[in-house]
């Protein structure tokens, strides 16, 4: 029941991700874009968005600090490159860490239709081996799914299928 999860590593810099949505792209991309949707699916189980704010357009930036169940905070922030609704969002990211150094990647994700649905691609561009590979053990393959079942089950919320994608308040 995992949408088909899939993670791999690609080249030496790269993290690839993928799943199937049931949900046309619009949908998708609005819950990956809009805060008041985010919040209901963004992070692992028993995390909350404690910030969410999008300035969605190329130049414009985004900033989350998620809160884990054990009340650690982790905050991440980008900038978005490209945004090519409902197919594609090109942005950076960086996890807020000076303690470990404040890695940064790029992220490409794609929202491409799959039948009724919709198939994600997630791409992570590090600037090093050594980067990908500590961003790959730190647990984000665990987290990713458990983010990735909220997301789905926030396509299936009757409310938000009637909006069918629109920008209306879900």
């Amino acid at each position: 029941m995992n949408g088909g999860f899939k993670l791999e590593s690609r080249g030496d810099r790269e993290i690839v991700i993928s799943r199937s949505f049931d949900a046309p792209p619009q949908l998708v991309f609005d819950a990956w874009t809009r805060p008041e949707l985010l919040r209901k699916w963004w992070g692992c189980e028993g995390s909350t968005l404690t910030t969410c704010e999008v300035d969605l357009r190329p130049g414009g930036q985004w900033r989350f600090v998620m809160r884990m169940a054990d009340g650690s905070q982790h905050p991440l922030k980008g900038v978005y490159r490209e945004i090519v609704p409902p197919e594609q969002l090109v942005y950076t990211e960086c996890y807020e860490m000076p303690s470990i150094g404040s890695p940064q990647w790029l992220t490409t994700i794609s929202f491409k239709p799959n039948g009724d649905g919709t198939k994600l691609t997630h791409t992570l561009l590090h600037g090093s081996t050594e980067a990908r590979n500590g961003h790959l053990h730190a647990g984000m393959e665990g987290g990713m799914i458990q983010s990735f079942e909220r997301l789905e089950n926030l396509m299936r919320t009757p409310s938000l299928v009637e909006i069918g994608g629109n920008q209306s308040e879900a």
